[in-house]
C-alpha cells in the first residue's frame, strides 16, 4: 500500500493511495522527464493529509474503502506528511559515512531536529537564501513514519509501530551545521528537504539507496547496513518521549556526501538531486537560490 498528500488547490491537499506498477516501483519513479509522468491517486474523504489519517486508528480500512481515482501529475505529489508533529534525524548512522566525516563510533544513537518548514514535495524545487548557500550539501536517507502511539516500546516489537517507509534528502549547510555543536541550524532551511515520493506501508530496508546529482551516482548503499535500525531507534527515541503517529525519523546518510569529498563537492543553483530507493521509488528536487 502507498499513500500520499496530494495538492488539490493552491492552498488545499488531500491523503490518497497510490497505484502503481510494480516495474514503476523497482525502477524508480520520476525520471528527468517526470513533468510529463502522472500516477493514479485515490483521494480518501475527510483527510488533508496523511499526517491526519494515520491517527485514525482503523486508517488501513479507510484507505481500503476510498473513492474515486484519478490521474495526477508528479508535480501535484506534496510532502508525504506536510507538518509531522516531529521529525527527528539520526546522524552518524551508516560505518562509512562515520568514517569519511572523521567521527568515531557512537554508543547511542546523535540525534536532531528539523521543522516541518524544511519540507517539499518529491519533485519540487528547493527556495534557499543566497546568504545560506554557500556549503550545501546532499544526504539521501530513508525515512521512517511512525503508525500508531509509541513510548517505552521494545526493539523486537517496534516494526509494529512503523506505518511505513519514504525517501527524504536532509539538505545540510555544512557551515552552518559546523559553526556549533548543535547541528540543527545547518540542517533545517525552509523549503530544502524533499520527501517523498509516497508512504510504502510494505516496504523494508535492505534494498540500496542511490543519490544522483546532475546523472552523476555520489551515494550508493545497501540500507540494511544501519549502526541503529528503524527498530533500535524507536525503542531509543521512545524512552526519552512519546513518538505519535505521523512523526518521522530520518534513519541517516551513507557515505559520498559532498562535504567529505577532495575536492569538496556542494551543491550550486540549478543542480538536480535524485534519491532513489529501489522499490519505493525516487525524489527528485532542483536546487533553487535567490
Amino acid at each position: 500500500m502507498r499513500l500520499t498528500t496530494i495538492r488539490t488547490s493552491e492552498t488545499d491537499t488531500a491523503a490518497a493511495r497510490i497505484d502503481i506498477d510494480e516495474g514503476e516501483a523497482q525502477l524508480g519513479l520520476g525520471p528527468t522527464s517526470f513533468s510529463e509522468r502522472a500516477v493514479r491517486a485515490t483521494p480518501i474523504p475527510g483527510f488533508a493529509d496523511v499526517g491526519a489519517l494515520l491517527a485514525e486508528p482503523n486508517w488501513r480500512e479507510l484507505v481500503e474503502t476510498a473513492g474515486t481515482p484519478r490521474m495526477l501529475p508528479l508535480r501535484e505529489l506534496a510532502p508525504v506528511i506536510p507538518r509531522p508533529g516531529k521529525i527527528i534525524c539520526v546522524g552518524l548512522n551508516y560505518a562509512k559515512h562515520i568514517d569519511e566525516m572523521g567521527h568515531d563510533r557512537p554508543d547511542v544513537p546523535t540525534l536532531f531536529i528539523k521543522f516541518p518548514e524544511a519540507l517539499i514535495g518529491p519533485f519540487d524545487d528547493t527556495a534557499i537564501p543566497s546568504f545560506n548557500a554557500g556549503s550545501l550539501d546532499f544526504e539521501g536517507e530513508v525515512a521512517v513514519v511512525v503508525g500508531k502511539h509509541a513510548r517505552h516500546v521494545r526493539a523486537a516489537e517496534a516494526e509494529a509501530y512503523i506505518a511505513g517507509y519514504a525517501i527524504i534528502n536532509d539538505l545540510t549547510n555544512r557551515e552552518m551545521q559546523n559553526r556549533t555543536k548543535q547541528w540543527h541550524q545547518g540542517k533545517s532551511l525552509a523549503h530544502s528537504a524533499g520527501f517523498g515520493p509516497w508512504l510504502d506501508t510494505d516496504w523494508r530496508p535492505g534494498p540500496a539507496i542511490t543519490t544522483t546529482v546532475n546523472g552523476e551516482k555520489l551515494q550508493h548503499s545497501p540500507t540494511d547496513d544501519l549502526v541503529f535500525t528503524p527498530e533500535k531507534l524507536i525503542e531509543f527515541i521512545s524512552h526519552i518521549y512519546p513518538l505519535a503517529p505521523g512523526d518521522v525519523i530520518a534513519t541517516g546518510t551513507p557515505d559520498g556526501v559532498g562535504h567529505a569529498r577532495d575536492p569538496r563537492r556542494y551543491l550550486a543553483d540549478g543542480d538536480i538531486v535524485r534519491v532513489e530507493l529501489a522499490g519505493l521509488g525516487a525524489i527528485e528536487n532542483t536546487v533553487r537560490v535567490y
